[in-house]
Order: C-alpha cells, then sequence, then structure tokens
C-alpha cells in the first residue's frame, strides 16, 4: 500500500477499533471520486474483510478497502484532526485533483473532509 497515515490518523482509527469491542478488528476506508474536493471517504469497522478488499497492516492497525480505493489514496497521505469546531480525515494528493474552495481547505490537491460528512457503517 502506497499510502502515508499520520500518527493522528492511526490514534483515531485505534480509538475507533477499540470502541467497537472486537480486537481483531480491522478499520475499512472506502474512497468515491467526486465532490469539489475531489473524493468522499467513508470508514466503517469490520470484524472481516468484506469480499474482493485488499487488507493490510499498517503499523498495528488491519486496513481493509477496496481496489479502486487504494488506487485513489496511492501515494496520498491520510491525516485527522480533531478540534472543537471542526473534526475530520484530511487527505494530501501529491497527484492533485481538489480545488482550491473552503472544501478543499484552500489547497490544491487537499481534500478535507469534516467527520460530520462521513457515513459510518456498521
Amino acid at each position: 500500500m502506497c499510502i502515508t497515515i499520520t500518527p493522528a490518523a492511526l490514534k483515531f482509527m485505534r480509538r475507533m477499533l477499540r470502541m467497537s469491542g472486537n480486537p481483531a478488528a480491522g478499520f475499512r476506508l472506502l474512497a468515491t471520486p467526486g465532490g469539489c474536493s475531489g473524493m468522499s471517504i467513508e470508514f466503517s469497522v469490520e470484524a472481516t474483510a468484506p469480499g474482493g478488499d485488499v487488507t493490510t497492516e499498517y503499523e498495528d492497525v488491519t486496513i481493509h478497502m477496496p481496489p479502486a480505493t487504494q488506487g485513489l489514496l496511492d501515494r496520498c497521505t491520510l491525516d485527522f484532526t480533531d478540534a472543537a469546531h471542526s473534526s475530520g480525515f484530511t487527505v494530501l494528493d501529491p497527484k492533485g485533483g481538489g480545488c482550491a474552495c473552503s472544501s478543499a481547505g484552500g489547497e490544491a490537491g487537499r481534500a478535507v473532509i469534516d467527520i460530520s460528512r462521513l457515513r459510518r457503517g456498521s
């Protein structure tokens, strides 16, 4: 997997895995193209990888992703910001994409996905 996950994003993933009550569960990411910032991301905690997903270990976190998501996030950095006014994943895409409006965080190639806009899976 050619994605960088920051310590803040790993901390969030670990917290969600702990809250699931299943220590063997994995963190599933689903990225789809679209929106002004270039992509939207959904996450869920899954006991097992859904069929067709690629499973990898990043440090001590099991991550499941469909192959298309792996392609979209290739060479990207996934970060997580937890602030009083806004919390969510930030995807920094060195390949460009995105725009320079507020949903892209004011930088081309940067998608800010507020946690309030994320769908949480089962």
